[in-house]
């Protein structure tokens, strides 16, 4: 056996607290997140693999003008000199660049399958070729004049820009959209020539407000179209904070085919929303019969969109029928607006929409102060340089005889002409063939032409005025070849408002109308049976539950459910569960208190009036659309004392008088005038119930009679002959129901 094995002696081992070591590396991660993929630059609008992408095509020469590449050499050249990451985010990244429906002024011009608005995936990247547009030469525009820093690539190899000059607004024409640590950015694409027409203003106007420079910027402009329906006052309150959401409608138009017939027809969808995604979606609600307006949804599109949606029948109203639909698909879409970008690339920051052209106006002024003094320089080198030259034309034979006898002919002309070594080495490199006469005569005119572009360029880095000029006349060249007239820049999404639909019962556009038979048992389960049952004696309960309950009513109707405590539910009958099991509990679909039990229950009748009581006499007549409660919460409408409870919820038809009955009873008839309407409270007393409680109620007409039940369920009535021992007022103890009344059971037919 060899040596035991000793063990280390924790020389060279650190200890590190975890907290602070998580705490430390999680940081690392999250500013690496923030400042290096997810954020955009609120210059140029990009974030770091958009921006090497679009330099390493322009170090691969593929400008506008130029054959395209293989996307696999693009992709291959950008992860080996700048991008460390994988070759399918830079391809992801490179593909969204080029895609006309994702980016309003797309920055790459593809060749081949990259994808489409159905939400197609592109070819590999070994079948696809590109090159750049004429909007990613703009952002280029000058990068090769010291107008940006550069930062030495991932592997210390190459240099590669922090930013583009961006001579085009590219953070809000094109927008942005990403997910960093703990925060995040979505900025919707926006008309081009509006944005100038809004920095116009802006150089003019230094103090101008967000809200002053919406007069320009009304608002998105999708590359996929659509109609923007929100406020004004809801838009501009976005774009002061850069924080909001836009509302984005689909784009339709009735088509009419003759004899009445019609056809809706979607030629623009929202932003972002794959179509074949859409298409899909409305068909599976038609399959759930769940859009009774709509028959039929055909995709008909070829290069542009065409959805076809058929109606159920010529009769319906085609805004309901969208209406429906912009509730229920999308058709309608939300887009976010947050304003989260790295003002000058180095602070995460939610801007607004004044801050966001000011930044990149500020860096066009940079950008142009940095190419002035870059082209300055050049030209103070060329002046030097042109300045010897012509200090050797004065003595050309001098000068042969230096460079043929002289040992070091350099310092000789650096001494005999007094000239500095750019000049002497400058005059060295001279072919024989430039000492002409006429040559002079052209570095003469060189001469004058440079000094006047210096004059002029030393005047425009010493006035601020000059400098927003010519920004001025960049920005203005920049509106010209996209402005509302050209193809590109025309506006897509137009601002409209949205029809008027207070008036419209959704709940019957959305479900399909059938008749059903709602079921409640004593112990507060509920169903829904299909069709108008009248024979429930086959109806199963759970254990020894019973019925409680059951009335007509269908899918499209409103149930209002009456609880213990006072308080007022609704339910939607076209989401109560079907009639082949025992139900469900309505504690499941409301917020009922512990120890309260359904009481009553009817089907809403708009307009209606119901009359509600407790079961110690008191109660009133309230109007049933004060009773609707649109929240699981449900609405408190009767008050109740002490040991009350809530006893019944009847419909108040058109009648003129009341009948109540108490438990040991005791019945009695007054007018119905002598209620008072109430939306809510604890009413009046309708009969006074001392050793009793009130049980049952009904609103009727006296000369029609009194509707009532005995005990086998036979019905029966009771004209005004017979009810005029009972007549009385209002809170009167009434008078014992007699043979009359034999085996009364409940008020009714």
């Amino acid at each position: 056996m060899g040596q035991p094995f000793e063990p280390p002696t924790g020389d060279g081992i650190e200890s590190v607290e975890l907290k602070s070591a998580l705490e430390e590396r999680y940081l690392a991660y999250a500013l690496s997140t923030i400042m290096h993929r997810a954020l955009p630059d609120a210059r140029d609008g990009l974030k770091p693999v958009h921006r090497r992408i679009l330099y390493g095509m322009r170090l691969l020469r593929l400008d506008p003008n130029t054959a395209h590449k293989k996307c696999a050499k693009i992709v291959g050249d950008v992860m080996g000199d700048f991008h460390p990451h994988g070759d399918q985010a830079i391809y992801d990244a490179l593909v969204r660049l080029s895609q006309d429906f994702a980016q309003r002024y797309p920055l790459v011009d593809g060749q081949g399958n990259f994808g489409n608005i159905d939400g197609d995936g592109p070819a590999a990247y070994r079948y696809t070729e590109a090159r750049l547009t004429e909007v990613a030469r703009l952002l280029l525009d000058g990068i090769d004049e010291d107008t940006v820093d550069f930062r030495p690539s991932y592997n210390g190899e190459k240099e590669e820009p922090s930013v583009l000059p961006a001579a085009f607004p590219n953070l809000l024409a094109n927008g942005s959209q990403g997910i960093a640590v703990g925060m995040a950015t979505s900025i919707p694409p926006h008309n081009a020539a509006e944005l100038c027409d809004a920095a116009l203003y802006l150089i003019s106007h230094p103090e101008a407000t967000s809200a002053q420079l919406n007069t320009f910027v009304q608002g998105p402009d999708f590359p996929t179209g659509g109609i923007l329906i929100d406020a004004a006052e809801s838009i501009r309150e976005a774009y002061r904070t850069g924080r909001g959401a836009f509302r984005v409608r689909a784009r339709w138009a009735k088509e009419d085919l003759g004899r009445g017939t019609w056809n809706i027809v979607v030629t623009e969808i929202p932003y972002g929303i794959p179509k074949a995604r859409l298409i899909e979606k409305l068909a599976e609600l038609l399959q759930e019969r769940k859009l009774p307006l709509l028959a039929d949804v055909r995709d008909e599109s070829a290069e542009d969109v065409r959805v076809v949606l058929e109606p159920r029948s010529r009769s319906v109203d085609p805004v309901i029928l969208m209406e429906s639909l912009f509730r229920l698909t999308e058709l309608e879409a939300r887009i976010p607006l947050n304003m989260n970008v790295l003002v000058g690339g180095l602070v995460p920051r939610v801007i607004g929409l004044a801050e966001a052209l000011r930044e990149w106006l500020d860096h066009r002024r940079v950008v142009l102060q940095r190419r002035s003094r870059h082209r300055l320089g050049q030209i103070e080198r060329r002046l030097e340089i042109l300045g010897g030259l012509l200090i050797v034309y004065l003595d050309l034979d001098e000068v042969i005889r230096i460079i043929r006898e002289e040992d070091e002919p350099k310092q000789a002309l650096m001494t005999r002409f007094v000239l500095t070594e750019i000049q002497a080495n400058a005059i060295l490199d001279t072919r024989l063939r430039s000492l002409r006469k006429l040559e002079e005569m052209e570095l003469k005119r060189e001469l004058d032409t440079l000094t006047k572009e210096k004059e002029g360029i030393e005047a425009l880095l010493g006035s601020e005025k000059e400098q927003w000029k010519s920004i001025t006349q960049q920005i203005r060249a920049v509106k010209k070849a996209y402005g509302p007239e050209t193809a590109i820049g025309r506006r897509r999404t137009s601002l409209e408002n949205p029809p008027d639909t207070a008036g419209i019962d959704f709940t019957a556009a959305l479900v399909e109308r059938e008749p059903i038979t709602v079921i409640v048992s004593n112990k507060g389960w509920i169903r829904a049976l299909k069709g108008h049952v009248a024979d429930l004696s086959g109806v199963a309960f759970k254990g020894d539950d019973t019925l409680k309950i059951a009335f007509p009513s269908e899918t499209t109707a409103k149930i209002l459910v009456l609880a213990s405590n006072g308080k007022v539910f609704t339910l939607d009958a076209s989401k109560l569960p079907g009639g082949r099991g025992f139900g469900d509990p309505i504690r499941l679909m409301v917020d009922l208190d512990d120890g309260t039990e359904i009481v009553a229950a009817l089907p809403y009748q708009p307009e209606g009036k119901l009359l509600i009581a407790g079961s110690d006499g008191r109660g009133f007549l309230a109007p049933a659309d004060a009773l609707v409660a649109n929240t699981r919460k449900g609405k408190g409408i009767l008050g109740l004392d002490g040991d009350a409870t809530a006893a019944l919820l009847v419909p108040a038809p058109e009648g003129d008088h009341v009948a109540v009955c108490s438990a040991d009873k005791l019945l009695l008839v007054f007018p119905l005038a002598e209620l008072p309407e109430l939306a809510r409270g604890k009413g009046v007393r309708l009969q006074r119930c001392r050793q009793s409680t009130l049980v049952d109620a009904c609103v009727f007409n006296l000369a029609e009679g009194l509707p009532w039940r005995d005990g086998s369920g036979q019905s029966r009535l009771a004209n005004a002959q017979i009810l005029e021992k009972w007549m009385g007022h209002r809170a009167e103890a009434g008078t014992l129901m007699t043979r009359s009344f034999p085996k009364f059971e409940r008020f009714g037919r």
